[in-house]
């Protein structure tokens, strides 16, 4: 028998370039630019939000608090971005903050042809790919403990739960979790930056340093690879997610 629990997740990542696994990312509307809020006509420029390009010019000039909300608006992210690419919290934290520290020490040298956080980006994914590459062996055992697991399951419980249902999503998102890491280090990467984060393909373009033509062929890739992993170990992962 076909299993089809968590039918939505499945058919979100191979579909519709969401992913139904992952840590809660912050800020869900993905406003990393620092796009400034709208308010009522009166509020004057200066009450209004401060955009990053703003904040690295105030950084630059010996402003330190201006760094400390760059580091505020955007560490969930990173942090979410390595958790999964290493599949370790402890890991992830390291990167992070030495993401930030680089960053730092670096940002007199940003030259402003990107946005920052596609330069921070790029920082974090190099320091990622270095340390999996450093490691004995980049396969990491998978258990029910895995890091990647834990915000997502408590964000995608219904309402009305019963422990088996519970039990069956949770062994379905470690299976994708399975899926994901049974890919290249080239996909995963790429499916990680736009189907869990959410990055446009111009985005990961710029991040990764490769054609957005490219970008689209890799994501196109790793969803038939999973689609056949996910059928291979009997999961329906067809249908229309609805």
């Amino acid at each position: 028998m076909r299993n089809t629990v968590g039918r939505r997740s499945v058919v979100a990542v191979l579909s519709r370039g969401s992913f139904g696994v992952g840590i809660a990312f912050a800020d869900s509307s993905h406003d990393t630019q620092g796009a400034r809020k709208r308010g009522p006509e009166f509020v004057t420029p200066s009450l209004q939000k401060p955009d990053d390009d703003e904040l690295v010019d105030r950084a630059c000039g010996g402003d330190k608090s201006a760094f400390r909300e760059l580091v505020r608006r955007h560490e969930k992210r990173i942090q979410g971005l390595a958790l999964h690419m290493l599949r370790s919290r402890t890991d992830a934290e390291d990167v992070t903050q030495e993401t930030f520290l680089r960053a730092f020490r670096s940002l007199s040298r940003f030259d402003g042809r990107s946005e920052f956080y596609t330069w921070i980006y790029r920082i974090a994914v190099n320091l990622c790919l270095n340390r999996i590459r450093s490691r004995k062996s980049s396969r990491i055992s998978h258990d029910t403990d895995d890091p990647r697991l834990g915000s997502q399951l408590a964000d995608d419980r219904p309402a009305t739960c019963n422990p088996a249902s519970a039990a069956q999503r949770r062994e379905l998102y470690l299976l994708l979790c399975k899926g994901v890491d049974s890919l290249s280090e080239t996909l995963r990467t790429t499916l990680i930056l736009v189907c869990i984060d959410g990055r446009s393909h111009e985005d990961v373009a710029v991040i990764l340093g490769a054609p957005e033509g490219t970008i689209a062929w890799r994501i196109h890739e790793a969803r038939r690879k999973l689609r056949e992993f996910l059928s291979d170990r009997g999961f329906d992962s067809a249908g229309d997610g609805t």
